[in-house]
Parts: structure tokens; sequence; C-alpha cells
């Protein structure tokens, strides 16, 4: 499913958090945003993700623009990872994960289906370790495979190079092509681009950000709750009468 955006824009109360972006991603396609921390990228990838609300400009995603077409768009677009609105909660073991994904998502994906993610990514790990002791590239591959399980039409990723050391970015980027070669259109978050050593098919879009530190004053309202878009927290976890979603639409009701 493509990705397209016009002159998107969104403003925090010390100014723009980015501004007047064009992006063109072809349906099983790949973009990466990538920028020094501050620099507004994982608001880039939110609001691309229909997660953020614009101040201006378009955004659509497949046949579905935004504000407009918002609950749709959330539904064929998983995020993996955009931290800290959405992520891993560090205080469960991964087989703790995949259960409550498996109740909380929307389609209740079966174990089968996790299985097949997880087995399609390459994600070999004892599903007793704790997130916060995963190596980053396993942090990475789990918070993937999780959100594939939901057989989604794009999946949005950031901070893919976090914390690897040189040897192991390759192989986090490996994991981004092996989301590709099933047919997902990925919009990917980074401190830096990957090396074109990588090889990854389709070739990446590039979007630069500058450093900035202007955070967003709302993020976008929702009209139903999400499993991918809820506060990492509440979703994996830590059980809440409400989530990320419904938060964000009361608090863009005060505005």
């Amino acid at each position: 499913m493509d990705v397209v955006a016009r002159g998107a824009s969104v403003r925090g109360p010390r100014g723009a958090v980015f501004e007047n972006l064009d992006v063109d991603v072809d349906p099983g396609g790949l973009l990466v945003v990538h920028g020094p921390g501050g620099s507004g990228r994982t608001t880039v990838l939110l609001a691309l993700a229909g997660r953020m609300r614009l101040d201006g400009g378009a955004v659509r995603v497949g046949g579905h623009a935004l504000p407009r077409g918002g609950r749709r768009v959330r539904e064929l677009v998983a995020v993996a990872r955009a931290e800290p609105a959405v992520g891993l909660d560090p205080d469960l073991r991964v087989r703790e994960l995949a259960a409550e994904r498996r109740w909380l998502g929307r389609r209740r994906e079966g174990g089968a289906r996790l299985d097949e993610a997880f087995s399609v990514l390459g994600v070999d790990v004892d599903r007793r370790t704790l997130v916060r002791d995963l190596p980053p590239v396993e942090a990475l591959g789990v918070a993937l495979a999780l959100a594939l399980a939901t057989r989604p039409a794009v999946i949005v990723a950031d901070d893919v190079d976090r914390g690897c050391p040189e040897e192991e970015r390759t192989r986090a980027w490996q994991l981004v092509g092996l989301v590709l070669g099933v047919g997902c259109t990925v919009v990917a978050g980074a401190l830096d681009p990957p090396d074109p050593g990588v090889g990854l098919d389709p070739a990446p879009g590039l979007v630069a950000l500058p450093r900035r530190s202007r955070l967003p004053e709302r993020p976008a309202p929702a009209d139903e709750p999400d499993v991918s878009a809820r506060s990492p927290r509440r979703v994996l976890g830590r059980r809440g009468p409400e989530d990320g979603d419904a938060r964000a639409s009361r608090e863009g009701e005060g505005t």
C-alpha cells in the first residue's frame, strides 16, 4: 500500500516539529526517516501512521486521506515501535508479550500466526527472556514480528539502529528487508540511513531531518481503540481502563 504526504507539518509550542514534508512510498516500498534525537523523527512516523494530528498539509495511505480516513489508516498501519508512544514493556517476557498481543489484538492473532511471523523474520529468542535483557537487534525483531502478525499493509518502526554496534546494524536492516519481502510497505526511523551494502530491495527513499527539539502540542484523535497505537505499558502488561488512542482523543478535545 502506498503512503503519500504533501506539505505535511506538525507544530509544537516552540514552533515546527517538522514542516512541508513531501513523501511518496510505493506499495511494498521503504521510506527511511533519519536524524538525531530531537529532530522530530518519531513525530513524522506517527503522523504518517495516522497517530499524530497534522497542523498542515495532507497524508494519504492507500485510498484513505487523513484525518477523515483516520480509522481505516490505523487499521491498515501497524506501529511496531515509536517510543515513548509505542514500544515493548521492558518488564515483560517475550512469551507474555505474545500472549497479550494474541488477546488484545483486533483480530486476536493466534499462536500459529505469531509463530509464523517470528519464523519469517528469523527471530529465534528464548521466550522466557525479559525484554530488557534482549540485545537491540533481537528486541527490534520481536517488535517487528508482533506487528507483522497482525497482517498489516504498512509497518512503522522507529529506532531501527538504536543501540546497535556497527556490525549489528546490517542485521537490523536485514530484518526490515524481510518485512519488505512479505509485501509490507515499511516506514522506518533511524539515526543514520542504511548502508547501501545491505542490499535492501527496493532501495529506500530517504528523508533527512535536522536537529530540533520541539514537542508536538497534541496527538491525533481516534474514533476507536487501536492496539498498535496504545501506550506500551498499558497494552503490553499494564492493563488499565484506557489506552493511548482514547487518552489522545480526550486531550485533543480539550485543546
